[in-house]
């Protein structure tokens, strides 16, 4: 796919799609809830649509209406034994927070995915998993895809600090522990994305957080609701960026989450002297629009406690980085290396190709500022985060042509990317 290059100005309004996090959960709650959950303004990517389609394939009865999505709740013990191995995609949300909600379950399933998919490490999950009474294993011993999970109906409670930190492997492991006998305790290593405490309150269940510290109940029960999903940030963050790089920029965007746990983004690009603005806030929601224009950047230091809180933007952080005055430094950032691609080296050989000064490391990169980039030939290798970060890029290009290879991986999470794009030109 040939993309736009050489772009003189973006201005305009959009409204991004649901937030993939939040769509998930809201299937998944909404399927272990008693009653009908009405769902609106889901995200229809991909990976969501894999999660609706495997709770399908458990039994509940799911309707898509549009405006909104119906979820026929059956509550932890209404699900069914599916009749074939289950298809999860590319969804790495879907496969590790699908394995806790199958733990507790008196039948045995089969779940795998496609070729990126398939080289994702699942050990993460399988480990504490096994602690609590669960029979599951994949493939080598860092248990790749596919993997086959024989639930058990009498699961123990755990006590578990996380060795990473993975809002993914948290929220495995606190579906399992809603359905164990007492009370388990998850120590998380850095705090990660809440969504799934979230939606347990909301949902009319019990969790409680005391800083890094999770305490869950087995055996409660939920009420289906109302989700109203905002906007996802991690979409939204490739139009903050461009808004701030590419040249007589400004571009708003409308209904963002701002979930406390998933803002870093916003806190870099106020370190690198970004001109952003939040407004409308919505407490409720937890979602505000936000405007941003193009700036004059510098580097930055982003480490620590700040990486999980944005560990989906830093493929497009880096390209930000790129045009910044001076040096950007990601450290803490190991975690790239198991996502759909090894995302520290993919983007670093991607942004390299195109003329940037980007130097790996173990666990993150060092980014030389302001280089003009040029065209080139970049693959996604099926990971839409390279995909949508490419094409971001390619706006600056002035000096050859921009061709994406497997720019399909970009329907994952942003059907309409393309389309936002042309409504801002």
């Amino acid at each position: 796919m040939q993309l736009k290059t050489g772009v003189e100005c973006l201005s305009g309004t959009i409204r991004v799609p649901g937030d993939k996090s939040i769509s998930h959960r809201s299937i998944m709650f909404g399927s272990l809830a008693k009653g009908v959950t009405k769902v609106y303004d889901i995200l229809r990517g991909e990976d969501v649509l894999s999660t609706m389609q495997v709770f399908r394939e458990l039994g509940v009865h799911i309707e898509d209406r549009g405006s909104v999505v119906e979820v026929h709740g059956l509550g932890f013990d209404g699900l069914q034994a599916p009749q074939k191995p289950l298809d999860m995609g590319n969804s790495g949300t879907s496969i590790r927070l699908i394995s806790g909600v199958l733990a507790g379950q008196d039948f045995s399933a089969t779940m795998f995915g496609d070729d990126s998919l398939s080289k994702r490490p699942m050990d993460r999950v399988t480990i504490p998993l096994k602690k609590m009474g669960v029979d599951i294993s994949g493939q080598t011993e860092r248990d790749l895809p596919p993997l086959t999970i024989k639930g058990n109906k009498n699961l123990q409670p755990i006590s578990y600090q996380l060795p990473v930190a993975s809002a993914q492997v948290k929220s495995a492991l606190i579906f399992a522990a809603l359905q164990a006998e007492g009370e388990s305790v998850i120590l998380e290593k850095e705090l990660t994305r809440n969504h799934t405490e979230d939606m347990i309150r909301q949902f009319g269940g019990e969790i409680s957080m005391d800083g890094k510290e999770i305490r869950i109940k087995g055996k409660q029960e939920f009420t289906a609701q109302e989700v109203v999903v905002p906007g996802d940030i991690s979409s939204a963050a490739f139009w903050l960026v461009a808004g701030l790089i590419v040249p007589n920029s400004r571009i708003v965007l409308e209904n963002v989450g701002i979930n406390e746990t998933r803002t870093g983004i916003l806190d870099v690009i106020r370190a690198m002297g970004g001109k952003l603005t939040i407004s409308n806030h919505d407490e409720i929601a937890k979602s505000a629009t936000l405007t941003v224009e193009i700036s004059d950047l510098h580097g930055t230091e982003i480490a620590g406690e700040l990486i999980p809180r944005l560990i989906d933007e830093l493929p497009i952080i880096t390209l930000l980085a790129t045009q910044a005055n001076g040096t950007t430094i990601i450290r803490d950032a190991e975690e790239l290396k198991v996502k759909e691609t090894d995302r520290i080296q993919v983007v670093a050989d991607a942004l390299n190709s195109m003329g940037a000064n980007i130097t790996p490391t173990y666990d993150g990169m060092i980014i030389e500022g302001k280089t003009a980039l040029h065209g080139a030939n970049v693959n996604t290798f099926g990971d839409h985060r390279i995909g949508m970060m490419t094409a971001i890029a390619a706006l600056l290009v002035q000096d050859g042509e921009v061709y994406l290879d497997r720019a399909e991986a970009i329907n994952t999470s942003y059907p309409s990317f393309f389309a936002d794009l042309d409504s801002l030109l």
